[in-house]
């Protein structure tokens, strides 16, 4: 493993919660109302090693914009606007400038698709390399229209290419002139990226909760996940994923379920019969980042997308046990199961 922070994850939760006083405050509650608090530790993977591979292409238009064509699918996790960043940030221009084109195959190159946390890894990687193919045919360009043997020393930002000895042309000069002045041809590449590993995020999540323990009712008091998901390239929208993640593994530890009828037939098949957490029953979230800086993914990214869903279950079973001294190994943990197991206790 090339980058972890798994131990300042959980120095850094430890100290944010005040885990260990409050551990032992709550297990000297009594009455009815209980209170505990839980953590676990998580580690999942970017993408399938020697399996996924991702392609982008990247062509340059006459004014100075960008197309990127990606097979990625942005599925509500913002991978158009980060692939689109990585891209802008290597072609010296504002993200505005790049137009992404994302998911249909029929024209955008091939992807394995939006799952196993390779998005930003797998396919960020490859339109980091596919624009700085493109950055180096724009560089060689604008040494052609300065008259330079070569492109060295050439610099390329907000716009505009300037020599060593500070000559300058604008993008879109070179666009222009590409197109239809000198050598013309179509500024563009196209790159594919594959991995032969798969670098872990890592992380720990903690739980506090009350209990009342003659309902079973549980009210959530807060989550907090601490993560390491190498440099993160858009930190709002990887703490919304986060956020995200947390919620949906909260449904299933505590009341989503599937029921069957005599013949096999789902009998809460529908969003009015199957119970999900609304906006307002969310609890108080925290997402936190330990950075680090992953040799082998694009800008020093990991994934953050599944990793966010590990930690939740076993963060609440514990933080239940810190608060009735009951273990629940049954998801989910229903309001009934909740008074079986304290009445059995």
């Amino acid at each position: 493993m090339e980058t972890t922070a798994i131990e300042e994850c959980v120095a850094v939760g430890l100290k944010l919660t005040d885990y260990y006083e409050k551990r032992k405050a709550f297990s000297k509650d009594t009455g009815k109302i209980q209170r505990g608090i839980g953590m676990s530790i998580m580690i999942h993977g970017s993408g399938i090693a020697g399996l996924d591979m991702g392609a982008a292409t990247i062509k340059l238009n006459d004014e100075g914009s960008f197309n990127l064509q990606i097979g990625a699918t942005d599925l509500g996790t913002g991978s158009d606007t980060i692939l689109a960043q990585m891209a802008a940030e290597q072609l010296g221009v504002e993200v505005n400038d790049i137009i992404v084109y994302s998911s249909d195959t029929d024209f955008t190159p091939f992807d394995k698709g939006a799952y196993a946390s390779s998005t930003t890894y797998i396919s960020g990687g490859a339109v980091v390399k596919a624009a700085k193919k493109v950055k180096e045919m724009i560089l060689s360009h604008a040494a052609k229209m300065l008259r330079y043997e070569n492109s060295d020393g050439f610099i390329l930002e907000n716009k505009n290419i300037t020599s060593p000895d500070g000559k300058n042309v604008t993008l879109e000069d070179v666009a222009l002139s590409s197109l239809h002045q000198l050598d013309q041809h179509q500024i563009m590449a196209t790159e594919s990226n594959m991995s032969y590993v798969s670098p872990p995020p890592t992380g720990a999540q903690f739980a506090e909760i009350t209990i009342n323990n003659e309902t079973g009712e549980v009210q959530i008091d807060r989550l907090l996940m601490i993560i390491d998901c190498g440099r993160g390239i858009n930190p709002i929208t990887a703490a919304g994923q986060a956020e995200g993640g947390m919620a949906q593994a909260l449904g299933f530890t505590m009341f989503e379920d599937t029921f069957f009828d005599e013949k096999g037939h789902i009998t809460n098949d529908q969003f009015g019969t199957y119970r999900l957490y609304k906006s307002d029953d969310v609890p108080p979230m925290d997402v936190v980042f330990v950075q680090t800086d992953e040799p082998s993914g694009p800008y020093g990214a990991k994934s953050i997308a599944e990793i966010s869903v590990d930690g939740v279950a076993p963060a609440m079973v514990n933080a239940i046990h810190n608060a009735t001294g009951v273990w629940f190994r049954d998801l989910p943990i229903t309001v009934e199961k909740l008074k079986n197991g304290l009445e059995i206790k």
